[in-house]
């Protein structure tokens, strides 16, 4: 039976999405942005704030230069710090099976919505296994140049028995043809302390063409 019109358009969305990722992560290497997180773990009336620089390096290491904290320090560790250096572990050894791509996920067109004055395609996403690092949700892609614009949903598998449930929501701007982040947001159900909560924004977006790598250790 051939595909429908709406699983024609999504096949050949996730084509044009999977074209333009390949230019987009050697666009984002050599490139720092400031970032400010606010955590909080609202059960314990705990909260904190980290200001940091984001460097993505010329070998597509993300590292981070803490610049000012404020708030409690078991937020800094539990909350703070252990997604940095989750993301930090990610970017170092990717792995193709986590990656948005037909072999992973199957997706279904939703249709369009406005999103921050640019038309999207909304797809809804299915992971075809229950694996840490999948999730069921939402990608939203620009309607001109296919490329993320908001990957929303809640993970399939938690990576820790202390963690019940994770919902996360990652925001990207176009700037130049390069989708950067903005804003990202997750939300974390957890056996021992209750619910976490984690805010990133993301400015100052800067391209440095002589990048080097810094020091091991520099995050």
């Amino acid at each position: 039976m051939p595909d429908s019109p709406d699983q024609q358009l999504s096949n050949q969305l996730v084509e044009k999405y999977l074209v333009a990722q390949q230019g987009q992560r050697e666009a984002l290497r050599g490139v720092q942005m400031d970032i400010d997180i606010d955590a909080a773990i609202p059960k314990l009336e705990k909260r904190g704030k980290l200001h940091a620089l984001r460097i993505i390096t010329k070998l597509g290491r993300i590292t981070y230069e803490a610049l000012k904290f404020d708030g409690d320090n078991t937020v800094k560790k539990d909350v703070i710090l252990r997604y940095l250096s989750t993301e930090a572990q990610a970017a170092e050894r990717p792995d193709p099976d986590l990656a948005i791509n037909p072999k992973n996920y199957k997706f279904k067109y939703k249709g369009t919505q406005p999103l921050a004055g640019r038309e999207v395609h909304v797809l809804e996403v299915s992971p075809r296994r229950k694996a840490v690092g999948l999730f069921k949700g939402e990608l939203w892609l620009d309607a001109v140049t296919c490329l993320p614009m908001r990957e929303a949903g809640r993970f399939v598998k938690s990576p820790s028995v202390f963690l019940k449930r994770v919902e996360f929501v990652r925001d990207y701007e176009i700037k130049d043809g390069v989708a950067i982040p903005s804003r990202m947001m997750s939300y974390a159900d957890t056996r021992i302390v209750g619910r976490t909560e984690l805010n990133i924004s993301y400015s100052n977006f800067t391209k440095q063409p002589d990048a080097t790598e810094p020091p091991a250790g520099n995050q």
